[in-house]
């Protein structure tokens, strides 16, 4: 058996860290004191910066993975459809209560204040058929509240007519901002063509992870992973010919998709909480409810969750947190999200590698916090109830680990599905996790509490599962995750290697050849 070579030693957490990169992290230098640091994905925002400069910034990760020796995952970040009012004069306009908002994606030239009215174009096209009176429309992340009235007769049918909500401080109308319509049942795609393009170039250029803007329902996802099965990629990290397969994230980011989560989780391969534009489309006191309920529902499905959005904030400016957002870390940690998303702090802010740090000390004191719990595990419900053989072994390795007192679970998941079960089932020791596909590596990056390893499997299979024993070992006293007599878990199945099996589970004791697997004939 092959592996990487060996990585830069650190202390990695059991929840993941999700970075994304900037101005602030594009040099490979930082890219690798990142990934040191703690950085187990980096997200690509691909709603801004050309496909050049991300196609830049994917190698760059890539060649930092490699330097580290830790598979890392790159997450491409799809913009969605963002709809925006027109352009301003400059320095905007003064929106107050007396003020009346005409909004009309007709209209083509600057905003103006014609009359008492200020008119103001707007790039969705359906918007008077979509929002009606007294429906919200929120601009500029909702710095600017407006709700929509009756038209009026001299009003342009395309247009909808504004006033400041009752109770909303007076604000600015600035060119260019983005339009939140919590209330309105939109005709609007979640995918835009500019997103297929994206699609498209995330497939040809070996992304590991799309997440999904905008998601209002299960169909969405399900549009965007049967465009995906019929790619194929043409990077040498996927086998040629086969679907593409890239796991699909859908950001929870809009009434109709907290409405929907049971849906959505269950059609997606993981969840966002993109707190950012969920914050602006629901009120504020109901989002850390939402965050607990969407942890709780990824949880019950067995589908990792990502907690997005002003988690350090203060640190793209400051060397330090503040005692609220180390509070909101660690409460995401304890409420088992799989991982925590860093945005501007990376991208943007003036310490990247402290923020990293930071977050990386954070969790492993919530993480130590929960050790010292020792609860027995919960397998997903809807795994339990399909009967699913994966999440029954990972519901029984729990207790095996627990009563032998087991430092490590180790596991051959060739697609990372027993690797997902296994981090869904509470583990609090972690889970090291083998697969033969660089591609399905670095996708179980992501995974709460699983290193993934790449491996290759041995040219003589009947003595697969010995080989790998040996290698086992080596790896982990290399690596420093375990020493000599440590007692851990192994599973895996015959032959080596396999999707979908895993029948064979023993007890095993480093740098004992006398334990552990043999070789069946």
């Amino acid at each position: 058996m092959t592996l990487l070579p060996s990585s830069a030693s650190r202390r990695p957490t059991l929840a993941k860290i999700v970075a994304t990169v900037g101005p602030a992290c594009s040099h490979p230098q930082t890219l690798r004191a990142l990934i040191d640091a703690g950085v187990n994905v980096f997200r690509l925002n691909l709603s801004h910066g050309s496909l050049t400069e991300h196609g830049a910034a994917l190698r760059a990760i890539r060649e930092a993975a490699k330097a580290a020796d830790l598979p890392v995952a790159v997450l491409g970040d799809l913009p969605g459809p963002k709809i925006r009012v027109g352009l301003c004069p400059e320095g905007g306009l003064q929106i107050d209560e007396r003020t009346v908002v005409i909004i009309d994606p007709a209209r083509r030239e600057p905003a103006a204040s014609e009359g008492g009215c200020v008119h103001i174009g707007c790039s969705y096209a359906h918007l008077a058929g979509d929002v009606k009176p007294g429906e919200r429309v929120l601009i500029n992340d909702g710095a600017l509240r407006l709700r929509a009235v009756e038209r009026s007769p001299q009003d342009p049918p395309t247009a909808v007519r504004c006033v400041l909500d009752r109770g909303a401080p007076t604000s600015l109308l600035l060119s260019r901002k983005g339009v939140n319509l919590p209330d309105s049942d939109l005709r609007l795609s979640s995918l835009t063509e500019r997103d297929w393009e994206l699609v498209e170039w995330a497939v040809g250029s070996g992304v590991d992870l799309l997440a999904l803007s905008f998601v209002r329902r299960a169909a969405d996802v399900a549009m965007l992973q049967e465009r995906l099965a019929g790619l194929t990629s043409v990077t040498r990290d996927v086998d040629a010919g086969q679907p593409a397969e890239i796991p699909v994230i859908a950001k929870m980011e809009t009434p109709q998709a907290v409405a929907a989560m049971d849906e959505i989780v269950k059609q997606a391969d993981g969840i966002m909480v993109a707190r950012g534009d969920l914050g602006v489309e629901m009120d504020l006191w109901d989002v850390p409810v939402i965050q607990r309920r969407l942890i709780q529902c990824a949880d019950s499905w067995g589908k990792p969750c990502i907690v997005a959005t002003q988690m350090l904030e203060s640190m793209i400016n400051a060397p330090t947190p503040t005692r609220a957002e180390a509070s909101d870390v660690a409460t995401a940690v304890i409420s088992h999200a799989d991982a925590v998303m860093l945005s501007g702090e990376t991208a943007v802010g003036r310490y990247p590698v402290e923020t990293v740090e930071t977050m990386n000390r954070i969790i492993h004191a919530a993480e130590t916090y929960l050790s010292t719990r020792r609860e027995a595990p919960t397998p997903p419900p809807h795994a339990v109830a399909d009967r699913q053989r994966s999440a029954a072994l990972a519901h029984g390795a729990w207790y095996v680990a627990r009563d032998v007192g087991a430092k490590l679970v180790v596991v051959w998941s060739q697609h990372g599905g027993l690797a997902r079960y296994l981090s869904q089932t509470g583990f609090t020791i972690p889970i090291i996790a083998y697969s033969s596909s660089a591609a399905h590596t670095r996708r179980m990056a992501l995974l709460k509490g699983v290193r993934p390893i790449l491996g290759t499997v041995p040219d003589e299979p009947p003595s697969a599962l010995a080989l790998w024993n040996d290698a086992v070992d080596t790896e982990l006293l290399r690596r420093g995750w375990a020493g000599l007599g440590d007692t851990i878990l192994l599973i895996a199945g015959q032959p080596l290697g396999a999707p979908k099996v895993a029948g064979t589970m023993a007890i095993h004791h480093v740098g004992n050849p006398g334990t552990g697997f043999r070789a069946h004939g």
